[in-house]
């Protein structure tokens, strides 16, 4: 038996952990509810554009199952739950923008695409996964067990399909722990760098692919970066490293690992719902699905990435993707193609309203 480090985390959780104990879910009762669509109502407007808008734009109140459950999520377990959002007589605009406006009060949210969205719509508009571009989030597949670029990720769910759709999550921290005890030299290999392709997303100043272990430790702390889909797309791009046999064994045990029934929880996120996963000790995944016929029942859920005031220091070698490892800093996120000086201002005076260091 090989002895185990000790870990700074309790982030190393096993499915039935989480199943006995529920205190990770959090559920908004009715008077926050509607305080929280008020807030929202009063501070839309029309026509705003969405970077315009700024934390004093929707000033909540402390409510304790929105504090507890980011707490949960960034410091203690790295998943946590928010059940109860104003869902009934919500159309999909004030939905998204209630996400967004907890977002704004949370932390910074970082953009997410080739188009530099910093909200975007989970929808399945015929997108395909499987190419050297594609993105599971505008499709239906079941998706590969990924991370994604903010230090937490926020999913809100308006409308689930009646078939599939199922978000699964694994303890990445757990894994590793696991992977240590039963086979320490694939582990091993998943602290060298791995290539990973940007997917066609860079901007100007970026590769198009970066190097990054998919398994760090920085200050006791166990850090995972994965997404084999990217990994794999690298293959075909110009100067990036050919992955070996070993380091395919190990990311094929990876995968495998992290779907083990002992370690992957599954959910059904309710309308309602808004999932919140600490992307630095948690994979997500999901299953595929299939739509209602009716175009206003369409499986709709809205996604930020977000950089928290309360982030811990990341290990030095994932400064290629987050580009700041340092605490409480804005990072992360996909620049883009239309990353411009809208978007710099925002980071900038939302940076400043949280309480964090602006991106570098």
């Amino acid at each position: 038996m090989n002895q185990q480090p000790e870990f700074k985390t309790s982030g190393a959780w096993t499915t039935a952990e989480v199943e006995s104990d529920r205190s990770w879910i959090y559920r908004m009762n009715g008077d926050e509810a509607s305080e929280l669509l008020a807030v929202v109502r009063e501070g839309m407007k029309a026509d705003k554009p969405l970077l315009a808008y700024t934390r004093s734009d929707f000033p909540l109140r402390p409510m304790q199952c929105l504090t507890e459950a980011f707490e949960e999520a960034s410091q203690r377990r790295g998943i946590a739950l928010i059940a109860g959002l104003p869902r009934v007589g919500v159309s999909e605009q004030e939905f998204s923008m209630l996400t967004w406006a907890i977002g704004l009060n949370f932390g910074v949210a970082r953009p997410q695409s080739r188009m530099s969205e910093y909200i975007t719509q989970v929808k399945n508009v015929g997108g395909q996964y499987r190419n050297a571009t594609g993105r599971g989030y505008s499709s239906n597949a079941e998706l590969d067990f990924h991370i994604d670029g903010g230090d937490l990720v926020l999913l809100s769910c308006y409308n689930q399909a009646p078939i599939g759709g199922m978000s699964l999550c694994t303890s990445s921290t757990k894994a590793y722990q696991v992977m240590l005890q039963e086979r320490p030299d694939l582990a091993r290999i998943l602290t060298q760098p791995f290539p990973f392709s940007r997917n066609g997303e860079e901007s100007v100043d970026e590769t198009p692919w970066y190097l990054c272990p998919i398994f760090a430790v920085e200050d006791g702390r166990v850090f995972c970066m994965w997404n084999r889909n990217r990994v794999m797309n690298t293959q075909q791009l110009e100067g990036a490293p050919q992955l070996s046999g070993k380091k395919h064994e190990a990311m094929d045990y990876l995968d495998k690992l992290v779907r083990r029934p002992e370690l992957m929880f599954c959910m059904h996120l309710e309308p309602g719902d808004l999932q919140l996963m600490n992307n630095h000790t948690a994979l997500h995944s999901r299953t595929s699905f299939e739509d209602f016929p009716d175009e206003a029942r369409l499986r709709t859920l809205y996604r930020i990435w977000l950089a928290t005031p309360d982030s811990c220091k990341l290990p030095e070698s994932w400064i290629p993707f987050w580009k700041s490892t340092e605490p409480s800093s804005v990072r992360g996120g996909i620049r883009g193609h239309k990353y411009d000086d809208t978007c710099r201002r925002f980071d900038r005076d939302q940076a400043a309203a949280v309480g964090m260091r602006p991106p570098s």
